[in-house]
């Protein structure tokens, strides 16, 4: 899966320019031919806004919230987008400056408000941003644009306007929640989110939301869900509660400063029961990684099996993708990824039934995998993983699976937004048990996070299409041109 493209004149800069919003949907230049059966719409978020006057956000995360619409019907593509009108949106472009605190974008007080009107705002508590440029997902029926704070914004699919912003906290006991739950057949989404405990400890909560209901209802950036378990993975970074409450108000930071990373800790991995919920008492620990994706978790045999695209040792990744590494030339980009983490796609295995007595021992018994879990004396379970592809800097990020008919079950084949050096610029395809790859790729050409559908006659697990626009050197999302699709 390694890249075969260099990219010296840059091209991959446009992805992190500044667009406008369209008036009206525009037709898609296609190469190939869509399938008759792929109908209806793909939506799509992420950074659109870079910039507000002469104020730059500093980081990939702060840009502000743009869907995108492409339509599919009789074999034609049409493209539409609309920036999410979210309080730090509007209020961003009324000031014409940073209002709000982003992920690594402190906004600074009015300067034409008095020092003691500045004194005081920064005594209010903390603003946390609705910036909601990460996922959409349906609850019951409506779609909610969505980050990982405790907002989400409701939106109208057809038209993309905004039509209200949501508080989860007016619904349930979290501080804020992934932007990639589960949504199982009937509709009912599981997510997880996290509160406040007991002596100012974190506590991780289970959401669901049935489909017939759009309270939010408790139960108990991704986690892993098969048919009777839950798999959260605690990774060593985390935000530090103290400088995250005292930041806005002494030191005038941003998230980013908030993260801290610990090395002894390691990386936990909790279980829990869906049905009755219970918490699976046993401590599963393994060697420090970073981690953002779940790709499929399933049950065999009285195991647990979960693949994750996971980053080697402490490091917090985000630390490496400022807009100005990412807008450097060819050869800092390169420079500046070679200092961060390896990328790699692992397999875990966590045994249920568990022994005390059993230590020294390799606890994994299913023939197919070489993942590893050995009872310490402690009583602590240590996982090895099986490494499902490793290529250096070249990471297989942003996971799909036949999420329809292998959700939650032994699977074969995953997909994924391919990353040369961070930059996106593949499409691969990974068969978790022969650890074969395939990969779409053309000269200055950056897919977007792909998506497998299923033809209606498929049998095979591996039996559809894989759409992706695809922004290429010609064409940048601020002129009036459609967007660029393969088929």
């Amino acid at each position: 899966m390694v890249s075969r493209f260099e990219h010296p004149a840059g091209s991959y800069k446009k992805i992190f320019e500044t667009c406008e919003d369209l008036a009206e949907a525009l037709p898609a230049t296609v190469t190939g031919r869509i399938p008759p059966f792929l109908k209806g719409s793909l939506l799509r978020l992420g950074p659109g806004l870079f910039e507000i006057g002469d104020e730059p956000f500093y980081h990939l995360f702060d840009g502000q919230a743009l869907m995108h619409k492409f339509d599919f019907k009789n074999g034609q593509v049409t493209y539409f987008r609309k920036f999410i009108r979210t309080d730090a949106y509007v209020r961003a472009i009324t000031e014409k400056r940073v209002v709000i605190t982003e992920f690594g974008t402190f906004a600074y007080p009015d300067p034409c408000k008095n020092i003691f009107s500045r004194f005081f705002s920064y005594f209010k508590g903390v603003e946390v941003t609705d910036n909601c440029l990460v996922n959409v997902y349906p609850i019951g029926e409506d779609y909610y644009a969505v980050t990982e704070t405790n907002y989400i914004t409701k939106v109208n699919v057809e038209t993309l306007e905004t039509l209200k912003k949501v508080d989860m906290c007016n619904y349930v006991n979290i501080n804020g929640v992934t932007a990639h739950p589960h949504i199982e057949k009937d509709g009912t989404v599981y997510n997880i989110g996290n509160c406040m405990g007991k002596g100012a400890s974190l506590a991780y909560n289970i959401v669901r939301t049935p489909p017939t209901q759009k309270d939010f209802l408790l139960c108990l950036s991704s986690f892993g869900m098969s048919e009777n378990y839950f798999v959260f993975v605690e990774t060593p970074v985390k935000i530090n509660l103290l400088k995250f409450l005292s930041a806005w108000s002494i030191r005038g930071s941003n998230y980013m400063d908030c993260f801290e990373s610990n090395e002894s800790q390691g990386t936990l991995f909790h279980i829990a029961k869906k049905d009755p919920g219970e918490y699976i008492d046993v401590k599963f620990k393994g060697a420090a990684i970073g981690m953002f994706h779940h790709i499929n978790t399933f049950e065999d045999q009285g195991f647990i099996v979960f693949d994750l695209c996971s980053w080697k040792g402490f490091e917090f990744v985000y630390n490496y993708l400022w807009l100005a590494n990412l807008r450097a030339n060819w050869d800092e980009v390169k420079k500046a990824a070679m200092m961060a983490p390896q990328p790699e796609v692992r397999r875990y295995v966590i045994p249920l039934d568990v022994h005390k007595e059993e230590q020294g021992k390799n606890l994994v018994s299913l023939p197919y995998t070489t993942a590893t879990a050995t009872m310490h004396s402690d009583g602590t379970v240590w996982l090895e993983p099986e490494v499902l592809f490793s290529g250096p800097r070249q990471a297989f990020e942003f996971p799909q699976i036949n999420y329809q008919k292998f959700s939650g079950k032994n699977y074969t084949y995953a997909y994924g937004l391919g990353l040369n050096h961070f930059i996106p610029d593949r499409i691969c395809k990974l068969n978790v048990k022969t650890k074969e790859t395939w990969v779409w790729q053309e000269p200055d050409s950056y897919p977007s996070e792909p998506l497998f559908v299923q033809t209606p006659e498929g049998v095979d697990e591996d039996d559809g299409r894989i759409p992706a626009n695809i922004l290429v050197e010609h064409f940048h999302p601020s002129n009036n041109e459609g967007a660029n699709w393969r088929f």
